[in-house]
């Protein structure tokens, strides 16, 4: 199928669509498998789901620059609204069922407090064995990895960040 009657098939669809690029080899495909049967029994009348084997269909893929799978994107009249790449949890996959609804972009999700937790963890683990390792020349790299970790723990409700983020986006509109 050429992009263009994959596109000519999505205006002509009367639904929006969410699009699953998958394929039978692949893990983390087989991995999301319930969950989307599940969504698309909850969405069933409101969304149809569609599935486009990645290896018979390979031209279509680079053409909507699908470079990885499991990779599903969210259609509404005929235009992508959401696009997510790789296996996600059921609230993260059902968020792109909803901006196929809406024709709205998923709302950024704020990590778990368990995820939040390991982030921390991890973080602070690696930081200890830069210390502990004598924090000279490259163990401070290791250091700098560990602060990073845990910053992703927290950047949502850092001040700094939402403020240096909200005036990005107000300069890249």
């Amino acid at each position: 199928m050429t992009k263009e009657e994959f596109e000519q098939k999505l205006r002509a669809h009367p639904r929006p669509v969410v699009v699953d690029f998958w394929a039978a080899w692949c893990a983390p495909c087989r991995a999301i498998e319930s969950v989307l049967e599940q969504l698309e029994k909850e969405y069933a009348g409101r969304v149809d789901t569609w599935k486009v084997n990645a290896d018979e269909e390979i031209e279509l893929l680079r053409s909507l620059h699908v470079y990885g799978i499991p990779t599903l994107i969210a259609y509404r009249d005929g235009k992508d609204v959401a696009k997510r790449t790789g296996a996600a949890p059921m609230a993260t996959l059902a968020s792109l069922f909803e901006s196929a609804l809406t024709g709205e972009p998923p709302k950024k999700m704020a990590p778990r407090f368990a995820d939040r937790l390991l982030r921390l963890g991890v973080g602070l683990a690696v930081i200890s064995i830069a210390v502990l390792s004598g924090l000279s020349g490259l163990h401070w790299l290791v250091a700098a990895v560990g602060t990073g970790i845990m910053f992703t723990a927290v950047y949502d409700r850092c001040p700094i960040w939402r403020a240096l983020t909200a005036q990005f986006k107000r300069t890249s509109v």
